[in-house]
Formats: C-alpha cells, sequence, structure tokens
C-alpha cells in the first residue's frame, strides 16, 4: 500500500508534466503564425514617365556691358524691373564723347570746303587748257588733287559716324523685352570699357535642356514615327520642391552629335512661362513619358534589399512565406515596376518583411 501511495503522485505529476508540455508546444505554434497583410500585384495599363536632370534656361539671357569707359552718370530702371526693347537703362558721362563728335563734324566741313574750292580750280584749269594758256599736265595735277580731297571728306565722314557710333553708345539700351537683374554697379561708378553692369533675361518662355543616353536615343529612334527633323515630345517638369509646373513642354532634339565623354545627347523642351514662375538658371527634372501598355506594380513597403538585389515574401499555398527576389524597375508613387521575377496571381506580404523568414507559417489577412 505504501508503494501504491508513493507512486500515484508520481504518475500525477507525469501527467501534469505531459499537459503543460503541450499547451506550451500550442502557444509556441499559436506564436509562430504570425498574422500578415497580403496583397496581389497591381496590373494598369499605364503610362511611366522616365526622369533626367534639367538644365532650365532663359529663351534670351544676355549680359548688358559698357562698350565705352567712362563714369556711369545715370541708372534709370531698378533691380528686377520689366523692360521693354530699345528702352533707355544706363547713362554713361558723354561730355567727351560729344566734343569729339562736334570736333569731327568740324573736320568734315573743313574737309568738304577745301574739296570744293579744288573742285572750282579744276574747272579754272579746264578752261584755260581749253584756251591753250595752261597744259594739260596742269590739269591733270588739278585732277589728283581733286580726288585727294574727295578721299579726305570720305575719311572725315568716317570719322564723324564712329565718333556719333560712340556718343550713342552712352545710352545702355535693353536689346528686347525682358527682366533686369542685379545691378552691379551703382551711380558714379568709372566703367571700363567691356564693364558688367547686369543682366537681362527674356523670360516670356523657357528652355530646359536635358540628355539621354546613346541607347535611349536609338530605341527613340526606332520608332516607325520618329524623324529627327520633325520630333516633338511632350514632356512634364518637375521643380525643385518636388511639384510638378503645371504647363506641359514639348522636347525636340537639337545636337547633332553625341558628348564624346559621356556619349550622352541633349534634347531641348520649351515650356510657357506666363505666371513667371520659371527664372533662369533654377534648376529641376525632366518627365519624359514612356509608354508601357500593361505594367505590373509592387508596393514599396513588401520590396526590401539584400546586397543590391530586391526581394519580397510571396505566400505560398500551404500559408507558408518564401523569400522570392525580382527585379525592380523605376519607383512610381509609392510602387516599384516588376520587370520580372514575379507573377500577377502571386499574393505578397505587404509589410513586416523584417519579421518573418523563409518558411515561417503566418495567418495571411488580405488587404
Amino acid at each position: 500500500m505504501k508503494i501504491v501511495s508513493l507512486v500515484l503522485p508520481y504518475m500525477g505529476f507525469a501527467l501534469l508534466a505531459g499537459s503543460c508540455t503541450v499547451k506550451s508546444t500550442e502557444n509556441t505554434a499559436k506564436t509562430v503564425e504570425r498574422q500578415v497583410p497580403v496583397v496581389s500585384l497591381t496590373v494598369m495599363d499605364t503610362t511611366i514617365y522616365k526622369e533626367y536632370i534639367a538644365d532650365i534656361q532663359a529663351r534670351k539671357n544676355v549680359e548688358l556691358r559698357s562698350r565705352l569707359s567712362g563714369f556711369l552718370e545715370k541708372v534709370y530702371v531698378d533691380e528686377g524691373a520689366i523692360v521693354k526693347a530699345g528702352q533707355v537703362l544706363f547713362q554713361v558721362n558723354d561730355e567727351e564723347y560729344r566734343a569729339d563728335h562736334a570736333k569731327a563734324e568740324a573736320a568734315l566741313n573743313n574737309a568738304i570746303a577745301e574739296a570744293k574750292k579744288v573742285e572750282l580750280e579744276k574747272e579754272r584749269t579746264k578752261k584755260l587748257v581749253e584756251k591753250n594758256i595752261v597744259s594739260k599736265t596742269e590739269q591733270e595735277l588739278i585732277g589728283v588733287q581733286h580726288k585727294a580731297a574727295l578721299s579726305k571728306v570720305e575719311e572725315a565722314k568716317a570719322v564723324v559716324n564712329q565718333t556719333k557710333t560712340k556718343l550713342s553708345q552712352t545710352l545702355i539700351r535693353a536689346p528686347f523685352n525682358g527682366r533686369i537683374d542685379r545691378i552691379l554697379l551703382k551711380t558714379g561708378s568709372l566703367l571700363e570699357e567691356g564693364a558688367l553692369i547686369t543682366s537681362i533675361s527674356d523670360l516670356s518662355a523657357l528652355n530646359v535642356y536635358f540628355d539621354i543616353s546613346e541607347s535611349e536615343y536609338l530605341t527613340l529612334a526606332s520608332d516607325s514615327n520618329f524623324s529627327s527633323n520633325s520630333f516633338n515630345q511632350e514632356v512634364k517638369l518637375i521643380l525643385a520642391n518636388g511639384q510638378e509646373y503645371p504647363h506641359t513642354g514639348t522636347a525636340q532634339i537639337v545636337e547633332s552629335e553625341f558628348e564624346p565623354n559621356t556619349g550622352s545627347i541633349s534634347l531641348r523642351a520649351r515650356f510657357p512661362n506666363t505666371d513667371g514662375l520659371l527664372k533662369h538658371g533654377a534648376s529641376g527634372r525632366i518627365a519624359v513619358p514612356i509608354s508601357t501598355g500593361s505594367t505590373k506594380f509592387v508596393p514599396q513597403k513588401a520590396v526590401f534589399e539584400i546586397q543590391d538585389k530586391t526581394y519580397v515574401y510571396v505566400l505560398n499555398e500551404d500559408e507558408t512565406v518564401k523569400m522570392q527576389p525580382f527585379r525592380a524597375g523605376q519607383r512610381v508613387g509609392h510602387y516599384y515596376i516588376v520587370e520580372e521575377g514575379l507573377r500577377p496571381d502571386q499574393e505578397i506580404v505587404y509589410e513586416g518583411a523584417q519579421a518573418l523568414r523563409d518558411g515561417m507559417k503566418v495567418r495571411p489577412i488580405k488587404k
């Protein structure tokens, strides 16, 4: 009896221990079966945009420099002002140039008078020759003097035109309609010939330049509708803050050869600038449409990288997950384009990939 009483407690303990082991295993199994959201690949018939670094330039942008030496006497415009073609912007002191012009006109008048005097002498000599009073040699000599006098008149006229041009250059005018940039020199500044005063830009429309590779150009040229002489492609402009410019532009090929160092060729897209938002020298990106038809997309949250390769977790039929590599294309919004490696009928773990491992059994939740 004592032996039986000792055995029973041990049997009870064993049963209790076995029960605890079963419950512990069940709890572990429940813990392993993690709930994960799953989604299918998104398939859309859409147009994808490829982006390129853009160089934004005003349609016209020139530096305004002084053609003369002298003091900057007057500034007629303020920085940032909108000006019209031919409008006077600056004036260089013109006293010296007025004096030179007056001196040149006086020299011209003297040359004209001298030429007139020689012309009268020529006529008189001609009559004397007809009366045999003087020889023909005298007539020829006076003819040469008359030609020399006329040449001096032409020379004096050239000097007058030169001084007149210089005098007109004391007024610096706008070469076209545009907006004035920062004015580097102020009233009273001494200008050297060629000194930079400011710049002016025509911002009514802007040219945006971007480069494509030779392979991209050849892909473009393989289109049956392609013609380098009449190629026009509608493109978008993404501004530096990431916002899309409200107007579309038209891209054209503007270079006839590839850059030898980079193997690229430049295209130019022209955008209207009616609101004046774009400025010369601004930065941004050109978005060029690439028609791809039916395209597969995978959510960005589902994708992770290992050693420069992209992966997702795919849900198997037995509700286990498998890490599967695929080739990701361009990012579009919150998605990546699936170029190859995934089928549209596969279900993908939407998020939480960092807590999963190959072969783990999960509890999928359709998202």
